[in-house]
């Protein structure tokens, strides 16, 4: 397996190097680079499979950053704060992280969020149709095709994170099933849920802003209101 590449984002030098140090060991290949423009060229030029990238920056924040990589790329992105408010967790993830993590952290709560981010960008890339498995999942005019990893509304595409995407499959392979938050949240994850409410509610909002013409009259994913959520079979 080839070796999976993580570029590592921060102002501050010491915090890049003590990052790479950690997750060099895991046998991840590190970029560097010290603020929002350099991240922008290292992910223009270079095959990235994670971004590690923290918030307040000199030239161009990790928000603003962020949202350019967003417009063409869709690989994982965790974003590093030192701010801890909820608040603040729920704009990064709305703006399009896939995940969160507050300085200072833990190294080994820092490398299972990575590892638990490239297990699942790595299976989306894996997915076949092996054992007969059906190449498109299908609700009326939304359609997730398994084998370009692609998800449609009436004909249009329409871009995922690795996140919305695994929330959007397991949905759609079960048609009308309510998933509770707690739910969704071990089956993405793929770890136990302590309090996924805000997590997931942000991942359910920007799914629907991308797949309903009013998400707040939702076609497609629908709330059970006190149990979960549900794609419904058409």
């Amino acid at each position: 397996m080839e070796k999976l590449n993580v570029l590592v984002v921060d102002d501050d030098k010491e915090i890049v190097e003590s990052i790479a140090i950690y997750l060099s060991k895991e046998k991840l290949h590190i970029y560097k680079a010290y603020d929002g423009l350099q991240a922008l060229d290292m992910v223009a030029n270079s095959c990235i499979h994670l971004i590690l990238m923290d918030v307040m920056m000199p030239k161009m924040d990790g928000i603003k950053a962020m949202l350019k990589i967003r417009e063409k790329n869709n690989i994982p992105i965790i974003l590093v704060s030192a701010k801890s408010e909820d608040t603040d967790k729920i704009l990064g993830l709305e703006f399009g992280a896939d995940d969160y993590i507050t300085k200072p952290f833990n190294p080994l709560e820092l490398i299972a969020r990575v590892k638990s981010q490239l297990r699942r960008y790595t299976r989306l890339g894996t997915i076949t149709n092996a054992g007969g498995m059906a190449e498109q999942l299908c609700s009326g005019g939304l359609c997730l095709d398994l084998q370009q990893k692609q998800l449609t509304v009436d004909g249009e595409e329409v871009k995922l994170t690795p996140i919305e995407y695994k929330i959007v499959e397991l949905l759609l392979r079960n048609q009308g099933r309510v998933f509770s938050i707690s739910e969704i949240y071990e089956r993405v994850w793929n770890e136990p849920s302590f309090s996924p409410e805000n997590t997931v509610a942000v991942h359910i909002r920007r799914i629907r802003e991308k797949i309903e013409i009013n998400p707040k009259e939702p076609r497609y994913l629908k709330v059970v209101w006190g149990i979960g959520y549900k794609i419904e079979k058409a």
